[in-house]
């Protein structure tokens, strides 16, 4: 029944999907309906209408027309080819006309059939608006030819005013056809555009869902509701190893801290902190329950809009269990190792003291002597470093600290142990400082920084201390004149083993550990350390403690 209602609506774009049979089929039945319903009337009312041989003709030949529109293969001929059937449609309007005479008017107005059929074909515009005035003057003028009556200007222009309505319509239809036209022209071509977006979008999509799931990483998308969007197989076996499955949430999977055993927080977890728009990486996790646990490092990233907006998150999980098993051994291996070197060497630097105090040396002994304890000691820091890299964060005591006077005392200790004699210390720092800090741990981070810039510098040049109370925090820098470091060398310098390429050259000893400490012990402080460095110009090494008052101190010491 839609389909019927669409029709006699004249609902174009359904028209337009079908064949052209039943489109021409369908464009000469409202005429022959309206035929119809005059031989209806004509029989019910006027009965004298069929004793007319010519309307009987016409009524024939318009049974003719449309039955060769049904019966014509129309989709195997030429496409203009149907437009034979309008100007043939003027004949049997003609004849009826003439048959009709005066018992029923107005047939000639049938001709609107033909002229509207050619008005919004779109073909052939000019021709089709030629070819229907001609049509409706033929209708009106060759009975008038054809008959005996005489032909004179009164005959001719009686009913001369039905070709120029007929002209009127067909150019009204052609204008609104060729506009209707026009916009299914640009729709279509809308169409085929949005049709081109959506393939490229799907296949955008195909390409990738392929990426995504073809990932050695488990990934997932949220949006800024913390609702997952998007995840791959390989996530989804993450969250079987932690007992869950693909619509588990994240707070029920087995997911645990360092120690393998404390369940982690809900609000610690990884979804959930890029859920609140939290951005991290190498966010270590300990994945399901032993022995098939796994350790997985989580790293997000933010998804932002044209605008710059949050509109969600990426998180992804990476297998490192392989990688923190070698840290571990690692770090087992250098303490096992630091503890065996530290037994040997303090029986030799407990037999070299009572060697250097006994009286009497001979000159090349006790320079000897002196060498052999020189190097005992490197080795013994060396030792040092090793046992405080390989036994984790430092443990700290942070009590309200004279800092002027730390800095000023282990300046002083560093020139009495300088190696370099032609390279001078300046001490600049501001008197009355006091940083809530563990002085021993700090004082560490003073000789190590200390140390570097002394050996780095050049002969002659200066290390520059400096110590000030800057934004409600206690900051010290380290400036020297050495070689400084590239951006590359940079961005590495408070990893462990980390050493310039022209300390390897110059055969600069040490074995790049005590930047990696000093970085550890700062931010156990709660403090951050930094480094500014060009090659050629030297370095800043700066680091800064929360401030602690005199009164503090005093309230600590009275209880």
């Amino acid at each position: 029944m839609d389909k019927v209602l669409s029709y006699l609506t004249l609902n174009t774009r359904q028209f337009h999907e079908l064949s052209l049979r039943a489109r021409v089929i369908l464009s000469q039945l409202p005429l022959s309906l309206t035929v119809v319903l005059i031989i209806a009337g004509g029989a019910l009312f006027h009965p004298d209408l069929f004793e007319s041989r010519s309307f009987l003709i016409g009524v024939a030949l318009q049974a003719v027309l449309l039955a060769v529109c049904v019966l014509v293969p129309w989709d195997r001929l030429p496409h203009a080819s149907f437009l034979v059937i309008p100007l043939l449609d003027f004949i049997p309007i003609g004849l009826m006309r003439y048959g009709a005479g005066t018992v029923i008017t107005g047939v000639g107005l049938l001709t609107v059939f033909p002229v509207i059929w050619l008005a919004a074909s779109g073909l052939f515009p000019r021709a089709a608006l030629t070819a229907g005035f001609l049509g409706a003057l033929s209708v009106v003028w060759v009975p008038v030819f054809v008959t005996d009556a005489e032909v004179n200007s009164s005959s001719l222009t009686q009913s001369i005013l039905l070709p120029f309505i007929m002209l009127a319509i067909g150019v009204t239809i052609r204008v609104m056809t060729a506009s209707m036209m026009a916009q299914q022209e640009v729709v279509e071509e809308k169409d085929r555009a949005l049709q081109v977006l959506l393939e490229d979008s799907a296949r955008r999509e195909r390409l990738l869902d392929t990426v995504v799931n073809s990932l050695d990483v488990g990934l997932i998308a949220v949006d800024e509701t913390g609702r997952p969007v998007l995840a791959n197989r390989k996530l989804e076996a993450f969250r079987a190893l932690a007992g869950g499955s693909g619509d588990t949430a994240e707070e029920d999977l087995h997911i645990y801290l360092q120690d393998g055993e404390t369940v982690m927080p809900a609000v610690r977890r990884p979804t959930r902190r890029a859920a609140e728009g939290q951005v991290f990486s190498d966010y270590l996790l300990w994945w399901g329950e032993q022995p098939g646990q796994r350790v997985l490092s989580t790293s997000s990233r933010l998804m932002t809009n044209q605008a710059g907006t949050r509109e969600g998150s990426v998180v992804t999980f990476s297998d490192v269990t392989e990688l923190v098993a070698a840290l571990n051994a690692k770090d087992e291996f250098m303490a096992t190792v630091s503890h065996e070197l530290r037994t040997p060497l303090t029986a030799i630097r407990g037999y070299l003291e009572l060697l250097t105090t006994t009286p009497d040396l001979d000159p090349e002994v006790a320079s000897g002597l002196e060498v052999v304890s020189r190097n005992s000691e490197r080795l013994h820091k060396l030792v040092v470093d090793l046992l405080t890299t390989a036994e984790g964060p430092p443990e700290i005591v942070p009590v309200p600290t004279d800092f002027s006077d730390l800095v000023g005392r282990r300046v002083a200790t560093a020139q009495e142990r300088n190696s370099n004699p032609l390279v001078r210390l300046d001490d600049l720092t501001a008197p009355g400082l006091v940083a809530l800090c563990d002085s021993s741990r700090i004082g560490q981070v003073l000789d190590n920084l200390l140390s570097n810039a002394i050996k780095y510098s050049p002969a002659g040049g200066r290390v520059t201390v400096r110590a000030a109370e800057v934004d409600g925090e206690v900051e010290c820098s380290v400036t020297d004149e050495g070689t400084g470091m590239s951006p590359e060398e940079l961005k590495g310098v408070f990893s462990k083993f980390f050493r310039t390429s022209a300390a390897r050259n110059a055969a600069i000893p040490g074995v790049g550990l005590g930047l990696a400490i000093s970085k550890a012990i700062v931010e156990r402080h709660g403090g951050t350390i930094t480094c500014r460095s060009a090659e050629g110009q030297g370095s800043i090494f700066t680091f800064r403690l929360p401030v602690a008052h005199i009164d503090q101190d005093r309230q600590l010491q009275a209880r």
